[in-house]
């Protein structure tokens, strides 16, 4: 008899915890966050601005393939506040945490009044990004189900 499996799962390939978009102009910021979540479990998708944070999630035939987006807020171009409104209009259901290196209460505050799950602040520790990806991926899978 053969061996039981999860559906889906085979021996030789990688489990998947889920998908994050990191969105931050820094190189080394997104760099150290792939090392991290690729090492925990997790596919990263990269993107240096908010426009191509826009453009990752409407990619392909199946858009908005992404469980969480880790966003910054200070950037060119388009920056985390644009991207982040344009995420809550059109993925309302996709989580979104800021890592920032300027934080601000009054801007977390008003950020988490429009949905933002968590801010967090620049430099976060290695377990303090995962248990806030996992908790945000857990909440998103909840909310699916009345």
């Amino acid at each position: 008899m053969g061996m039981v499996r999860s559906f889906g799962v085979s021996i030789d390939e990688k489990v998947c915890l889920g998908r994050v978009l990191v969105v931050d102009d820094e190189d080394s910021i997104r760099s150290l966050l792939r090392l991290i979540l690729t090492q925990a479990g997790y596919d990263v998708e990269e993107a240096d601005d908010g426009g191509k944070a826009v453009a990752v999630l409407n990619s392909g035939d199946n858009p908005l393939m992404v469980d969480v987006v880790i966003c910054d807020i200070r950037m060119p171009r388009i920056n985390g506040m644009e991207a982040i409104a344009y995420f809550r209009a059109q993925y309302p259901s996709l989580p979104v945490i800021v890592l920032t290196g300027y934080h601000d209460d009054q801007l977390a505050h008003s950020l988490c009044e429009q949905g933002v799950v968590e801010c967090l602040r620049k430099p976060a520790e290695r377990e303090q990004i995962l248990a806030s990806v996992a908790q945000a991926i857990a909440g998103r899978r909840i909310s699916f189900y009345p």
